[in-house]
């Protein structure tokens, strides 16, 4: 009970003696009730694939013109307490995706109608036929990510940076990253296991196909899907 104890207060204190308050130019001119995640989370790792080639199309995909992650403010601050929460075991989070423009949906779209162009699939899904991506729900026409408050991520050590185990990779199209999926190693689920855990405590739905996604339960935008660049 006294551990519990000094454990929220610590992460009090620390979350207090980070708070961050925005004004529009430090917002870069964002939506009302948009952040850049830097802006809150100075620390955070980000790694965006969906602005560079490393990602299942193979290139910038339409709507990232920067690689500084977006995302709803109440996202952005649920995000600060896990890695409040994480920073105690030395550990944190590396962002891959936030916010996500409807263009870029779009974007998935038209590439999934060339079945043609595989130049990815060894990488990202191998075991998955190309036209089967959106009917078995890894690539969706419509996107929780466009209405700001929905994240893909996982765990580092925030010592040497390195990203944690989970036993497959980040949008790795395949029953591996299912959350619950049993064949791979006890920290391999271990590592899973935390990051939903903690997530879920900071205010997120996890996703049960992919270890990576979560949603903020009580998001602010709950029918709006915005299609503004990230620049």
């Amino acid at each position: 009970m006294i551990f519990q104890l000094i454990r929220k207060f610590y992460l009090i204190i620390l979350l207090l003696s980070s708070i961050t308050f925005l004004t529009a130019a430090d917002a870069g001119n964002l939506p009302e009730g948009f952040v850049y995640l830097d802006e809150i989370i100075p620390e955070i790792s980000v790694e965006l694939r969906y602005a560079g080639n490393n990602n299942f199309v193979g290139k910038p995909i339409d709507g990232y013109e920067s690689k500084r992650c977006v995302i709803s403010a109440d996202a952005g601050y649920a995000l600060k307490r896990a890695q409040a929460e994480l920073r105690l075991f030395g550990l944190g989070l590396k962002m891959f995706d936030a916010y996500r423009p409807q263009r870029a949906v779009d974007h998935f779209v038209r590439w999934g109608e060339d079945t043609s162009d595989t130049k990815m699939k060894v990488q990202y899904y191998p075991t998955v036929k190309k036209a089967d991506l959106f009917t078995t729900g890894y690539v969706g026409k419509k996107s929780a990510h466009t209405r700001g408050s929905t994240v893909d991520l996982t765990l580092i050590d925030i010592s040497s940076g390195n990203e944690l185990d989970m036993g497959s990779p980040y949008d790795f199209f395949d029953e591996h990253s299912h959350v619950l999926y049993n064949n791979i190693s006890a920290q391999q689920k271990a590592n899973r296991m935390l990051l939903s855990r903690v997530m879920i405590e900071c205010g997120f739905n996890p996703y049960d196909k992919e270890w990576w996604h979560f949603s903020l339960r009580n998001e602010p935008f709950p029918d709006t899907r915005f299609d503004f660049v990230i620049k």
